[in-house]
């Protein structure tokens, strides 16, 4: 059972990874333009979504670290 929680640890932290990389990259691919016009641009959108889906991912990891701890005992 403890190798099931440690493969799923692994996977939603490379996941977590994975969305800090996409909303790290968005926020690269910013312009000027998207600084200066008011509003939600695409690319804000985008860092949002990003954001929400790596803390998402986080509580979903810790969770498993938890019920790791737990049945591991």
């Amino acid at each position: 059972m403890t190798y099931v929680f440690i493969i799923a640890f692994i996977i939603l932290a490379g996941f977590v990874v994975f969305s800090l990389i996409r909303g790290l990259v968005a926020f690269l691919q910013m312009t000027k333009e998207d600084l200066e016009n008011p509003g939600i641009t695409r690319s804000h959108e985008m860092q949002n979504k990003m954001m929400f889906a790596r803390v998402k991912y986080q509580a979903m990891a810790i969770g498993a670290l938890v019920l790791l701890m737990l049945f591991a005992q």
